[in-house]
């Protein structure tokens, strides 16, 4: 089995791609999907082994990957990681900034520690990370850069510190897009909303019931999947998006239009198999989140 994109074969042949946090999740999708589309793709993570696997699975279906072990939080390690890159590949044509994660918590009880460490993970290490990319290779030879924010609209209560972050990085986005457009460089976001992927495993059994609930305050009536997230992605990375930047692309369902008092009406089950909204499952190695599984 192969990734199945809705993309033309070789759209990123002889490209070079950064994902962020490819070791699982939208990342590890992501990286799949550029790779069968292509693209040489480099995995930077913590976790290296969690890096290797994946680079044995796009290996193995034919793909092009290789691997960098990286704190993105570290100015020193994310420059030393874009110059060993550019050393084995000449350039950097795209950055997919993935890499981020958050915990649920109420405002009051978010330590200073705590906040720290999801504003840096969620926005410094993203500004890192497309910093030196830009500085450089892009500011040279151009690109395009995605960084991954989260559904903010409407606040994003028990995670205000993610919320805080990723809002920081919309700003980022579009601040980007204006002063680096000169050298020829493309900067977007897309926006998950709620999307079944194995970064809902992270959260505490407790979490459970929520998770399985949150469905019901969508009006397409379900969760997205990670490659709904990638595919959107992948489009902003491609030549079709080369007059699109500092915009923010949203995969959601509708999930922020909802408003108190309004009846929604979740669709039937019919309705959810019919072309236009069933769900796009290209990832040929997506698996159902455990808190999902019956």
């Amino acid at each position: 089995m192969s990734y199945r994109s809705v993309f033309s074969a070789g759209l990123f042949a002889g490209k070079v791609v950064v994902v962020t946090g490819g070791g699982s999740g939208i990342g590890r999708c992501t990286a799949h999907e550029l790779a069968a589309l292509g693209g040489h793709v480099v995995l930077i993570g913590r976790k290296i082994d969690k890096l290797h696997d994946v680079a044995g699975e796009i290996v193995a279906t034919g793909g092009r990957a290789s691997v960098h072990s990286c704190d993105i939080r570290q100015e020193a390690a994310v420059q030393a990681t874009v110059t060993a890159i550019l050393l084995a590949h000449g350039r950097i044509d795209g950055l997919v900034n993935n890499a981020g994660g958050q915990y649920i918590a109420s405002l009051e009880s978010i330590t200073a520690k705590g906040w720290e460490a999801v504003i840096n993970t969620n926005l410094t290490g993203g500004f890192l990370m497309a910093r030196e990319c830009y500085l450089q290779s892009m500011a040279a030879h151009g690109g395009a850069i995605v960084n991954i924010v989260a559904d903010i609209w409407g606040s994003m209560p028990s995670m205000g510190h993610s919320g805080a972050a990723r809002a920081g990085m919309v700003s980022f986005t579009e601040t980007a897009a204006a002063e680096w457009a000169h050298s020829g460089v493309r900067i977007n976001a897309v926006a998950p909303g709620y999307i079944a992927s194995s970064g809902m495993d992270h959260y505490p059994p407790e979490a459970g019931a929520m998770l399985r609930e949150m469905r019901n305050t969508v009006p397409l009536g379900r969760f997205g999947t990670e490659a709904e997230t990638s595919a959107a992605v992948v489009f902003l990375l491609s030549p079709a998006a080369s007059f699109i930047s500092g915009s923010i692309l949203r995969v959601d369902g509708a999930r922020p239009q909802v408003r108190m008092g309004w009846p929604m009406r979740l669709p039937d089950a019919d309705a959810q198999q019919r072309e236009a909204v069933k769900p796009f499952d290209g990832f040929h190695l997506a698996t159902t989140p455990k808190v999902f599984q019956k």
